[in-house]
This record gives structure tokens, C-alpha cells and sequence, in this order.
């Protein structure tokens, strides 16, 4: 059960009712977290503005969803991990690399240099140190990108944290994130 209600989508109105339109068209269907968040008009729109900013970014769509499956698994969110898991899956991410993404680590060096960092972010609280940034450029991340995984795992943080203050019903399957501790 939700502990936010969701909009419901006959009820949205204006603004709202263009972007879980948009949302629709996307997905085929609402998703409980998008209706939840359009109980905020301004909730919504930052968030749909933040997933499109990010989709035009350098990463590429499958280091983006290995970010968002790293850092939901770090939050713990089940909703943020079944559905990253199913869009990674249709960006050609092997259920391997889904599976090593929950633990913040990729077969592509590339990949497991932004998943570091990310995860270092996390448990730092963004107090990360100088060789946390030198492992990010030594993989070739300029700091343009640094600033994109940072932007990434900021999105996600936000996603993660309304599910879980949300309970939000899990529309993308039935993913548990499994528990974690946090260290630094």
C-alpha cells in the first residue's frame, strides 16, 4: 500500500496532464511513482526534466542505468532497482553486469570507474577524495563527467528517497535490494 496516494491520471490537470501524458507514451502505462510525484506539479516536472537532461549526457544510457541500480541498491529502493534493472536490460545490459551494478561494480573499466566513484559519493556524502577524482579521470572521465555521475547519482538519490518515503507498489516486478551497511 502507498503510503503517498497517486494522482490519478483522470484527475490531472494543465501542466500535470501533459507530463504523465508524456510518461504514458513513454512507458505504455502510469507508473506509481510518477503519479505520486505529480501530487507536486513542480516534484514532477523536476524530475521528468532531470530524466531528459541526463538522457542527452555523455555517459551513455547503459553507465546511466548502472548508476541507478549502484545507488538504489545503496538506498535500498526496490521500486528504483526493478525498474533500472528492466530498462538496463533493454539498453543490452547482461544480467551479469545488472547483477555486478549492485555492487557498484562492471566488467567495462569505464563503467566500474563511474560506479566507484558513485559509490564512493554515496557513502562520503559527497566528501570524496582526490583519488576517488584521479581514479575517475585515469578511466578517461573529463570533469565535465564527473559533474554527470554526480548528477545521476543526485537523480536517483531523489527517486530512491520518494519510493521509499512513499512505499510506493512496485510496477517493474519484484527486485529486493538487499541490505546494506555503509562504510567508509
Amino acid at each position: 500500500m502507498n503510503r503517498l496516494e497517486p494522482l490519478n491520471p483522470v484527475d490531472a490537470q494543465g501542466k500535470v496532464k501533459t507530463l504523465l501524458d508524456a510518461v504514458k507514451a513513454q512507458f505504455g502505462v502510469y507508473p506509481t511513482m510518477f503519479r505520486i510525484a505529480a501530487q507536486s506539479p513542480v516534484g514532477l516536472e523536476s524530475m521528468l526534466s532531470m530524466f531528459g537532461t541526463l538522457a542527452g549526457g555523455t555517459l551513455g544510457p547503459q553507465v546511466q542505468e548502472q548508476l541507478a541500480i549502484a545507488v538504489s541498491q545503496f538506498n535500498e529502493c526496490d521500486w528504483c532497482l526493478s525498474a533500472h534493472t528492466a530498462i538496463g536490460r533493454k539498453h543490452g545490459l547482461s544480467q551479469s553486469e545488472l547483477d555486478a551494478a549492485r555492487s557498484a561494480e562492471s566488467t567495462d573499466p569505464r563503467a566500474n570507474a563511474a560506479l566507484k566513484l558513485a559509490h564512493r559519493v554515496l557513502i562520503t556524502r559527497g566528501n570524496v577524495g582526490d583519488s576517488d577524482i584521479a581514479a575517475a579521470r585515469a578511466a578517461g572521465f573529463t570533469d565535465g563527467q564527473v559533474v554527470e555521475i554526480i548528477a545521476n547519482v543526485s537523480l536517483t538519490v531523489f527517486t530512491n528517497y520518494l519510493n521509499n518515503v512513499a512505499k510506493t507498489h512496485n510496477d517493474f516486478g519484484s527486485l529486493k535490494a538487499r541490505a546494506t551497511v555503509a562504510a567508509v
